[in-house]
């Protein structure tokens, strides 16, 4: 073994104290898709939440770095697919953090929706109207309208938790 630590990781001190707060924070894993044809695009979206009401609203938060805001704001809707255990790869492809050859949706089982790409084999999804786009920090807060839910049979849910995918405990 050459080192006894990640000679790339950020010394604690020098730690970002809000970074690591949400670190602290269970997310849910979602893919976020949006546009048509070439200008399809997605991004797996851990910062997000569902509010009441009618209709019901999704917010999250998306790196102002990424073409997915610019695509919503241009098309103007997305759907959000709810991944469960055993979905890591494709968390990890819509990241950017595994290849896909061929692209983002190549291989993938993928309809047209009215709201953007529908990855057909996540059976729990919403499709969303964008209802506002806001600077937040150094992300774009993105609030869609619900317009349609899909609820597949429930299952374990894929969550992020310190930096890492996890399961949930038995309770």
């Amino acid at each position: 073994m050459i080192h006894d630590d990640n000679p790339f990781s950020v010394p604690e001190s020098e730690r970002d104290p809000v970074r690591r707060l949400r670190g602290r924070l269970v997310a849910p894993v979602t893919v976020v898709t949006a546009g048509s044809g070439d200008r399809r695009t997605g991004l797996t979206v851990s910062s997000l939440m569902i509010a009441d009401g009618e209709p019901g609203r999704l917010i999250f938060l998306c790196g102002r770095n990424a073409d997915l805001g610019d695509v919503i704001a241009s098309s103007g809707g997305f759907v959000v697919h709810a991944l469960g255990s055993g979905d890591e790869w494709l968390a990890d492809r819509f990241a950017g953090v595994r290849p896909s050859p061929g692209g983002l949706f190549a291989g993938l089982e993928i309809s047209d929706g009215a709201y953007g790409p529908v990855i057909t084999t996540v059976a729990t999804r919403a499709e969303c109207s964008m209802a506002a786009l806001a600077d937040a920090g150094w992300y774009h807060l993105i609030e869609g309208s619900i317009a349609s839910v899909v609820l597949g049979e429930p299952v374990e849910p894929l969550v992020r938790f310190r930096g890492r995918y996890r399961g949930l405990e038995p309770g």
